[in-house]
């Protein structure tokens, strides 16, 4: 990533570029970004292909002002990290349905080493505020509830718990963003995905998280109110978009029926 783009990327997310790659300028640049840029699945619901490549996950996310879902978050959010001096893997996790995991690479999340090793995941929705630490047996506390890591075999598989619930197992082995391609594009494509199946954009707000999924804007408090609303016309639709995730669309995304091979 060029200097040029590192100061696009932090003006994209309102963050000062920090002074040195440490611990507490980590745990701000999350936060920047998970308030800033949405977690939404919209291209799959216009035509849009998602392409893994870096310099294409740059200009949707920072030129164009979108968001995207935990391979295009985590993958261009790992790129500017690393362009900030901070030592990164990308890793592949699997999402639990229940009490049984999902297929490999069904989701990616960064692994930074600053002094100790961090979980790091600004693409999953509504999940940690911070940092997480990988090698800490104990709870976690955060904004976004209580954490644990529970290692699972001698491969070193860890199980991220949030409030009690399993959330995914991380495969500690560093992948490159290609290694990824196949899932993403089943994720895109497949009637059996729930991107597929969904039209969400979602981001961290001041004091909570703020929704649009379909025609329904929902609005929740850190507390946990809750307040939806219907919204009518296209034009309104697009308003929201606009209003609340500062995403400019010439249409409204609509979920196409995908027919089961």
């Amino acid at each position: 990533m060029e200097p040029t783009q590192v100061d696009a990327y932090l003006a994209r997310i309102g963050a000062a570029r920090p002074a040195s790659p440490d611990e507490g300028a980590l745990r701000a640049l999350q936060l920047a970004h998970l308030t800033a840029v949405p977690f939404e699945n919209l291209s799959i619901h216009l035509g849009e292909p998602i392409v893994l490549k870096e310099e294409a996950l740059f200009d949707k996310i920072v030129s164009r002002g979108r968001g995207g879902f935990c391979y295009e978050l985590n993958g261009t959010f790992g790129a500017l990290l690393r362009a900030l001096g901070y030592r990164v893997s990308l890793l592949s996790a699997r999402v639990f349905d229940g009490e049984e995991p999902g297929p490999p690479f069904d989701h990616l999340v960064l692994r930074v080493d600053v002094e100790e090793p961090w979980l790091v995941d600004v693409g999953y929705g509504r999940f940690s505020d911070h940092p997480l630490r990988l090698d800490h047996d104990g709870d976690q506390h955060d904004p976004g509830g209580v954490f644990s890591m529970i290692r699972r075999d001698e491969y070193g598989d860890i199980d991220v718990v949030q409030d009690d619930s399993l959330e995914y197992r991380v495969d500690p082995r560093p992948y490159g963003l290609r290694d990824f391609v196949p899932t993403c594009w089943w994720h895109q494509t497949s009637p059996k995905s729930h991107f597929t199946r969904s039209l969400t954009c979602s981001r961290r707000t001041g004091d909570g998280r703020i929704t649009l999924s379909g025609r329904t804007l929902i609005e929740t408090s850190a507390g946990g109110e809750r307040r939806e609303s219907e919204l009518g016309s296209d034009d309104d639709v697009l308003a929201a978009y606009q209003a609340h995730f500062g995403i400019t669309l010439d249409r409204v995304p609509v979920i196409v029926r995908r027919e089961a091979s």
